[in-house]
């Protein structure tokens, strides 16, 4: 295949990012440029399903920008996807309009599925010792959770609780009663128990993917509990009794308190606690030893997919 560069622009229901790439002519990749904007496009969808005007604005702002960033570098190709917000959006084909008027790219909407599928494809070009686990994306409106054994996917699975929608159901943004955690973990442990693969998965480790498993990862690593052998947080580890304790301590503060965390982006403050409760009630059902983070998910797994259809057409 021949040397070109790429861009891609991942819209979540929480935050909006953007990757140039460089794909060389022997099959790897080179990053160049990368940025992320917290959009929270989910904000206030709640039970009627439609994305709501203020969070439609601040996207089309950021995507604005991103389209603009773009004329710096000679893209040949711009992939647009989005996950969960749009994909339940009862007013989707309205916003992906609005989009395209803006920056002139259509958005593919993934479905859950797909979504879960590239997560394992770059879960698995990037972390090629975990030859069995629980993969497991935390979104802002969606988890994806794909069992694999011996690098082959046992399912592909999307849910639609994340971190922005369970805050609000749950009322976990401030201060956060016991009984609204009980309420919220009822309802996930419910949801895993009724995934045929729980039961043929005990005792797998479970690869994190997702920002609020990312900020897990680094107020673990400010408190000396992660154990990594390299600088970036992409296969650290950590132990199941580990996550239980940090989510023990951020459950007893109220948002304020959270935003002056160490590790913690203040303005996940208030998604934090909703954001753990899927993690923690999949090393419950699981009985996980630990968790191990990385930071390859579906941008990665686009790319992996683009590169094989590149040398498959060579």
């Amino acid at each position: 295949m021949r040397e070109k560069t790429i861009a891609i622009i991942d819209l979540g229901s929480n935050s909006a990012r953007m990757v140039v790439e460089k794909l060389k002519e022997d099959g790897t990749y080179q990053e160049v440029f990368r940025v992320k904007e917290d959009t929270r496009l989910s904000q206030g969808m709640g039970d009627s399903l439609m994305l709501q005007e203020e969070p439609i604005k601040r996207t089309l702002r950021v995507l604005t920008d991103y389209r603009e960033r773009l004329t710096k570098f000679s893209v040949e190709a711009i992939y647009g996807i989005t996950t969960a917000a749009v994909r339940t959006a009862k007013n989707q084909q309205d916003f992906l309009d609005r989009v395209y008027e803006a920056i002139g790219v259509r958005l593919r909407v993934l479905t859950g599925e797909e979504e879960a599928h590239y997560d394992f494809l770059g879960v698995l070009s990037s972390l090629p010792d975990e030859q069995s686990a629980v993969i497991l994306d935390t979104g802002g409106a969606s988890v994806e959770l794909i069992p694999y054994h011996q690098k082959v996917a046992e399912a592909e699975v999307s849910l639609p609780f994340g971190a922005v929608n369970l805050s609000e159901k749950y009322h976990l943004a401030d201060v956060i009663s016991e009984e609204d955690i009980k309420d919220a973990c009822r309802q996930i442990h419910a949801d895993y128990e009724k995934l045929p693969f729980i039961g043929d998965n005990q005792g797998q480790p479970v690869i994190l993917l997702g920002g609020a498993n990312r900020s897990l990862a680094k107020m673990a690593e400010k408190k000396g509990w992660a154990k990594q052998h390299q600088s970036s947080l992409h296969g650290l580890f950590l132990s199941a009794t580990r996550v239980e304790q940090v989510f023990s301590e951020i459950s007893q503060m109220n948002r304020k308190e959270r935003e002056h965390l160490a590790g913690l982006e203040k303005n996940r403050a208030d998604i934090i606690i909703s954001g753990l409760l899927p993690v923690l009630n999949l090393i419950r059902v699981l009985h996980s030893p630990k968790v191990v983070f990385s930071e390859s998910g579906v941008r990665e797994g686009l790319i992996f997919e683009l590169i094989q259809k590149e040398f498959s057409h060579s």
